[in-house]
């Protein structure tokens, strides 16, 4: 136990959008290039805290260092990419089609936000929220995973010394956090909820939210496919597989979950995958040394165990790893089960853990029948030396995002969402900032 943190209950839940109700006014009629500026100076201070932010993250979420430094950094890219797009909300002016008026559009702040976010990116997945939010000229109330409190509060110090004013942003923290969140989205002053988490809790706010009809994004689970050709540059595509699974120690929604290799270059990118991935180090997160962290809790390491016995059950090897580590702590080591069987649990659902479960194909067609056989449609990942091959593969994957022989998708500037049950909407890019808008049509006689 690192510390504890005020525990939050309805009342203070409804204390959060008091405050957020009683900053909108002001904050809305704040011009964009002050919140620019103060979004900027958001990003300024996160990068000068990078080291302590990423030492809190490392202790409460057990993720490696170096991934921690890259998520403060990731955190901060949101800051100062919505610091420039502050001041490009740009309205429309058209001429009706009968000639008889104009029609004005202008995008103003949908109100009062509600955010809830995961515990694997404890800062990222709050800035991700929080920017486009304060852009776009709402408050908000950031409800962070019961994991991870420490992240989400030091986050919400390093704003309110770069300037943001108070009641902007509010935190709350709850070991119990479905009475709160309910009695904030049956509040008639919130107008949004953007959550990342499972589906199976998306699911419930999304009922929750449909009482008062509140505008919702979700970001929901996956079930990535990593596939690769048989033209596909091997090097580069252990090391892509090495992005896109050891990320995070696989404890992220855009894991590569699946691995579906052509049969002629199978067997070698198997013993590749093995070769990297038991060099990994796997430690207290807070060492240096260490290259994957522990899990977050112990019914992860239960679900990573379930999962990797149904697997071998039904036929697959395991290559490497495929037992939780003895011992205090919740580590996993680095694991690569091969010719993994269709019908295992671990093909559709999310292992979220250092697991690779790897699976031959012959054909493309028969790639994107598998990678689209699953209710999820987050990211997907594929290789080939042929960029049109690759791109035809893409167009045909069920799923909001694509990444062609890399292993990261993630980028404040692009829109980050899916398809089917991986959610609703989008976060990053010009796209997310229009999440927190609403668009007003005015008609005109001129």
């Amino acid at each position: 136990m690192l510390t504890s943190v005020a525990d939050g209950g309805v009342g203070d839940g409804i204390a959060a959008v008091d405050a957020a109700a009683a900053a909108a006014a002001d904050w809305a009629a704040t011009a964009p290039r002050k919140r620019a500026d103060i979004l900027m100076a958001c990003f300024h201070a996160m990068m000068a805290q990078q080291e302590w932010l990423a030492q809190i993250i490392s202790l409460e979420n057990g993720k490696a260092l170096g991934d921690a430094r890259g998520e403060v950094a990731y955190a901060a890219e949101f800051f100062r990419w919505y610091a420039e797009e502050a001041v490009r909300i740009n309205g429309e002016v058209a001429i009706a089609p009968s000639g008889a008026n104009r029609i004005l559009v202008q995008y103003q702040p949908i109100g009062v936000a509600l955010l809830i976010t995961p515990w694997n990116f404890p800062a990222a997945m709050a800035t991700r929220k929080i920017a486009p939010a304060l852009a776009a000229g709402c408050t908000c109330i950031l409800k962070p995973a019961e994991e991870t409190p420490l992240t989400a509060m030091a986050v919400a110090e390093i704003m309110r010394r770069a300037g943001v004013p108070a009641g902007v942003v509010n935190l709350i923290n709850a070991s119990d956090p479905g009475p709160v969140c309910s009695a904030i989205l049956h509040d008639p002053r919130v107008r949004k909820l953007s959550f990342t988490g499972s589906t199976e809790v998306g699911r419930i706010l999304l009922r929750e939210a449909a009482d008062t009809v509140i505008s919702s994004s979700m970001e929901l689970g996956g079930n990535a496919p990593f596939i690769v050709l048989d033209d596909a540059d091997l090097d580069a595509a252990i090391d892509g597989a090495m992005v896109a699974k050891m990320r995070n120690a696989g404890e992220a929604c855009t894991a590569a979950n699946r691995f579906y290799v052509q049969r002629g270059i199978h067997d070698r990118f198997v013993e590749r995958l093995v070769e990297r991935m038991g060099a990994l180090a796997v430690g207290p997160g807070i060492d240096a040394a260490t290259q994957c962290g522990a899990m977050i809790n112990r019914q992860s390491i239960e679900k990573i165990d379930r999962l990797v016995a149904d697997a071998v059950q039904r036929g697959a090897q395991i290559r490497l790893g495929g037992r939780a580590l003895a011992g205090a702590g919740f580590f996993y080591p680095p694991s690569v089960l091969a010719n993994v069987r269709q019908g295992s649990a671990i093909l559709d659902e999310e292992v979220f853990g250092p697991v690779a479960a790897v699976l031959p194909f012959d054909d493309a067609e028969e790639a994107i029948r598998l990678a689209n056989a699953t209710e999820y449609g987050l990211a997907a990942y594929v290789y080939s030396a042929d960029l049109k091959r690759a791109l035809n593969i893409a167009e045909r994957i069920e799923c909001g995002m694509i990444a062609i022989n890399r292993g990261l998708v993630s980028d404040a500037a692009a829109p980050f969402g899916g398809v089917k049950q991986s959610g609703l909407g989008r976060e990053g890019a010009h796209h997310g900032l229009l999440e927190y808008c609403e668009a007003k049509y005015i008609a005109v006689d001129w």
